[in-house]
């Protein structure tokens, strides 16, 4: 009797435990940062809320290694903040049943040839239990003509940079049947300007009058695939 006893206690007392499901999910894919030294990659985070009630989580530590040149930055809207220094400020605030869309992780390649991974550890405020892991992964090589500089086209980066009325970048289309396209976004993700790359002409320019003082990202596609990603900053 006392063995039975002992027996359901021990179910009972473990229940909190076990019944604890994680109740925030990152539905994301895989985050893997792949590209060239120097260039600067950003990656959208979602999140669901599958609880009734509104949580609250703060990032508690970034595990894992990057690299000395490499730079790991949080985005939540529009505001960035690097895990390092500004753990304290790094809080995310989701509603019952809220797919939350407004986190980035961006990921500055740095300057050498490297590969490796981290994970970034949330945990809710009112109990250190509930928590959530976000992945991600990197890999760095070094720039060349099937990479940066792709087959169908050679491509300068934008210059000036910073700018504050006119950017230009060089190009020549070695393949007459490919179509480039350079798009150009806000810090956040928002689509800003998108510009066909003439095969008949040698460079592109672009007025930046019009455009916010701030970062923006300038992405070339060959053929609808993503080549690169790099900065632009304009300054007034």
């Amino acid at each position: 009797m006392k063995f039975l006893l002992k027996f359901f206690m021990s179910i009972l007392l473990a229940l909190p435990l076990t019944s604890l499901a994680q109740e925030v999910r990152v539905l994301s894919e895989a985050v893997d940062f792949r590209g060239d030294i120097g260039s600067v990659h950003r990656k959208t985070i979602l999140l669901q809320n599958e609880s009734i009630q509104t949580k609250t989580y703060f990032l508690k530590n970034l595990r894992g290694g990057i690299g000395s040149s490499q730079k790991v930055k949080i985005c939540l809207g529009d505001q960035c903040f690097d895990p390092k220094r500004d753990l304290s400020k790094i809080q995310l605030k989701l509603a019952p049943g809220e797919i939350f869309t407004d986190f980035y992780l961006e990921f500055e390649m740095g300057i050498t040839e490297t590969r490796g991974s981290f994970d970034l550890l949330f945990v809710n405020v009112e109990n250190m239990r509930d928590s959530f892991v976000v992945e991600a992964k990197y890999d760095v090589k070094s720039s060349s003509k099937d990479e940066f500089y792709h087959k169908s086209i050679s491509i300068s980066e934008i210059y000036p940079n910073p700018s504050s009325r006119i950017a230009q970048l060089d190009y020549e289309i070695l393949d007459p049947k490919s179509k480039a396209k350079i798009t150009i976004n806000s810090f956040i993700g928002n689509p800003i300007a998108e510009y066909e790359l003439d095969p008949s002409r040698s460079s592109l320019v672009i007025n930046v009058t019009d455009f916010q003082p701030g970062v923006y990202f300038y992405t070339l596609f060959v053929d609808n695939k993503n080549v690169v990603t790099k900065k632009l900053q304009v300054k007034k």
